[in-house]
């Protein structure tokens, strides 16, 4: 899969250096001998930056290693490039270095190559599309005498178990640095085993525990203290299961099921034997890809999204799939729905008393509200945010319309009513009975003042003109709300009145 990827690439890359591997030598027992200076950047599967990567050096002769293999971590394949900027304003562009590596190719994904360094800055960065974010700068700075030792440290990398053993082998790879005169040489030593030069990663594979020491000189010949990692390897479990996999789509669905705009894929794995080393996914009969992130869909249309995992012992899942539809914003030519209530004390003739609260409300399924506007008595159209007290006395009409985001505006509707000024005497013909009757039935709520000489059974007017049944113990429900929110009643009086009014013929 990815050898055939990275040829392509390969193709469009130029070697900048010459590559040839220095041979592994031992180290004497004697003082370090200052050598080339060694300046090493590491990568794995990550595209948004290099696994490591020096931040200073020494001018002069360089040797420059680069590595993207599986003992840095890439176990996907993923291809990256080590380039040095030439034509940024600011850095230096005497070094023309365009190294491409990944596990699968002739070098196992580790490349060399000699330069010499003037000082300054330089800048590098991954040149394969999409991994922009891989990039860095180092200073190369001449310096005086250096007494400072280099700063090392070691890394161990590979499969391990639930107990944090690593299974079947394990991987250390030491870097260092020296902001001084440079890193000379690096070191590092296996259990019992003498001192060697560290050129690549090492690989321990005995079943046990172990400790990998480690220590970098410089070239003032100034050497870091010992630095250790240790852990333990374990025999791999036979592991013959392939592991479980699954994917997700997730997104705006329409009522269709369809997606809207975009659908993200999630894939997960898992396995109880020797652990999940990659999953990968390709759409519809495209190139298999490595799984690194949730995968957005975008195209309109249907689409089969495949997918499958493979285990640290090389089990495979059998090839799953997802299949699903994309479409595209619909287009909203729908106005909001609208409607408005009057509520407020009203006399027996239906008038507001005082005053009367207009509440308008609008919703649109498509785009959603962008806009409530009313226009009192003719007036001009006004943003609604909430509630029109109108506390004016006389004939009202108040007209109401909603916008979307889709820019359709709904007709204007309109609702009218007037409005009183209480006097001291608003019922003449007060009903003054101890208790509100209401029909044949007596509620047993007690038949309360409610103010400017008007009673409960007075304001709930079962003897005016209702237009039907409904009509009548909606007006109950509108009246006997308000006078509990002026105290007059109790919600569960109010709960009384309504279901008798409910059960009245009033109105029919």
């Amino acid at each position: 899969m990815f050898r055939r990827s990275t040829a392509a690439v390969a193709a469009a890359l130029v070697w900048a250096a010459a590559t040839a591997a220095v041979p592994a030598t031992a180290v004497p027992a004697g003082p370090v001998q200052a050598q080339e200076q060694v300046l090493t950047w590491t990568a794995d599967g990550d595209i948004t930056r290099y696994k490591s990567a020096p931040t200073t050096a020494a001018p002069g002769p360089t040797k420059i290693v680069f590595e993207n293999s599986e003992a840095t971590g890439n176990t996907t394949g993923m291809p990256h490039t080590l380039t040095f900027d030439t034509s940024t304003p600011g850095y230096n562009h005497d070094v023309e270095l365009n190294v491409l590596a990944n596990p699968f190719d002739a070098r196992n994904g580790r490349h060399e190559a000699a330069v010499t360094l003037t000082p300054g800055k330089y800048r590098y960065f991954c040149a394969i599309p999409g991994h922009g974010t891989m990039a860095g700068e180092f200073t190369v700075t001449e310096g005086g005498e250096d007494t400072t030792p280099p700063t090392a440290a070691g890394e161990v990398t590979g499969p391990k178990n639930t107990a944090g053993d690593y299974l079947g082998s394990a991987t250390v790879t030491v870097t260092a640095s020296d902001a001084g005169s440079g890193v000379a040489s690096v070191e590092h030593q296996v259990d019992d085993a003498a001192f060697a030069p560290h050129t690549e990663p090492v690989r321990v594979t005995a079943p046990g525990d172990h400790t990998v020491r480690f220590r970098a000189t410089d070239r003032a010949g100034n050497t870091s203290e010992v630095g250790s990692v240790s852990f333990r390897v374990v025999e791999p479990p036979s592991d013959t299961t392939p592991p479980e996999v699954a994917a997700d789509v997730t997104g705006t669905e329409d009522a269709q099921g369809n997606y809207v705009d975009k659908a993200t894929v999630t894939i997960t794995a898992t396995d109880a034997g020797s652990g999940v080393r990659s999953r990968e996914y390709r759409v519809h009969s495209g190139p298999w890809t490595a799984y690194t992130a949730p995968v957005e869909v975008t195209a309109p249309g249907s689409h089969m999204v495949h997918f499958r995992a493979t285990d640290n012992a090389g089990n495979a899942s059998p090839e799953g799939v997802v299949a699903f539809t994309v479409v595209g914003t619909p287009v909203d030519t729908e106005p909001p729905t609208t409607s408005a209530a009057v509520s407020g004390a009203r006399n027996p003739d239906g008038a507001y008393l005082d005053e009367a609260t207009v509440t308008i409300t609008a919703t649109d399924a498509r785009s959603g509200v962008d806009r409530v506007e009313y226009a009192l008595d003719g007036g001009e159209w006004t943003a609604y945010s909430s509630a029109i007290v109108v506390g004016t006395a006389g004939s009202h009409t108040v007209r109401y319309r909603a916008t979307d985001k889709a820019g359709n505006t709904a007709e204007a509707k309109s609702v009218s009513f007037s409005v009183v000024t209480s006097g001291t005497d608003a019922c003449p013909d007060s009903d003054t009975r101890p208790t509100v009757v209401i029909g044949a039935e007596d509620t047993g709520v007690a038949n309360a003042d409610t103010g400017d000489g008007c009673t409960v059974s007075d304001l709930i007017d079962q003897h005016g003109e209702h237009p039907d049944h409904g009509a009548f113990v909606r007006h109950v429900d509108l009246v006997t709300t308000d006078l509990v929110a002026r105290g007059v009643l109790t919600a569960r009086e109010q709960a009384v009145l309504v279901r008798a009014a409910s059960r009245s013929d009033i109105g029919e």
